[in-house]
């Protein structure tokens, strides 16, 4: 018998010295199994045959990300010839509670009509906490460790350290954000050549959950170039995130480049696996 249906008779079974504690539509002068699930069918003893509502699945605390990824940049300077680089990334997250735990690198290859390189861009290992002093409002502060695995002769192969604030607002099927990032550099500047600087970011941007498989946004970018004497690199860009299953994801982005400092267009299409 389903007890949802007793709860409207309740009342009816007390004026005829009805007892029923458990309120399984079984008297409790028969009943040989007292006390069971509110949400349960009993048979005519008062024992359980089957529960209505599954009891629910122990949240995880914890799960990781692996994310693959086919980079494209290209610039053509009016002092320079053109330039592609193209490369491939690997990027691992690990999240636990609040916190978030990043490791990524990348291999390139650079191609122009007077110079062509290979070999690992520098790398990043870094932790963030994210907390939420509102509902809507989601708080990001973090730092990292940008490892010198890009190996040049202009002796920036010292250890960088970054900082980073990041807020996020929803309202309906929006979100809005920006952030801030601050990287120490420590390169070592080559007399007469090339001299450091450490460099200051910012973004704000718009995105949309079109559904509950995909996202899009827009952003502008706007930062400090690690060379002293440069203009700031200022992009526009737009970003979607689709899901494919309960595991697979796939990212694309597209940036625009709005300073000659900037690379002229920029892809990016990721493919990553949720655990």
């Amino acid at each position: 018998m389903k007890k949802i249906a007793l709860l409207l008779i309740i009342g009816l079974l007390h004026l005829q010295a009805y007892s029923d504690a458990d309120l399984d539509g079984v008297d409790d002068k028969v009943d040989k199994c007292p006390n069971t699930p509110f949400m349960a069918l009993v048979d005519i003893n008062g024992c359980t045959k089957k529960l209505l509502v599954k009891k629910k699945r122990k949240q995880t605390k914890s799960h990781y990300d692996v994310i693959i990824g086919a980079n494209y940049s290209g610039s053509n300077y009016a002092s320079l010839n053109q330039t592609d680089t193209y490369s491939t990334s690997l990027q691992v997250d690990y999240y636990y509670k609040n916190y978030s735990f990043q490791a990524s690198t990348s291999y390139f290859k650079t191609t122009s009509s007077s110079y062509d390189d290979t070999g690992l861009n520098d790398s990043f290992v870094g932790v963030s906490y994210m907390f939420k002093p509102q509902k809507s409002l989601s708080v990001r502060v973090g730092g990292g460790l940008i490892l010198p695995t890009y190996d040049t002769s202009l002796n920036n192969n010292n250890m960088d350290y970054t900082t980073s604030l990041n807020l996020s607002y929803a309202y309906n099927k929006f979100n809005f954000f920006g952030g801030a990032v601050y990287t120490l550099i420590e390169d070592d500047d080559v007399a007469g050549v090339v001299s450091y600087q450490n460099t200051a970011a910012w973004s704000l941007g718009a995105g949309y959950n079109i559904n509950n498989k995909l996202y899009v946004s827009l952003s502008y970018h706007d930062s400090q170039s690690i060379y002293d004497g440069v203009e700031n690199v200022q992009t526009a860009s737009v970003y979607a995130y689709k899901s494919l299953s309960t595991h697979w994801f796939l990212t694309g982005f597209y940036a625009y480049g709005l300073s000659d400092s900037a690379s002229d267009n920029a892809l990016s299409l990721r493919l990553g696996y949720y655990f």
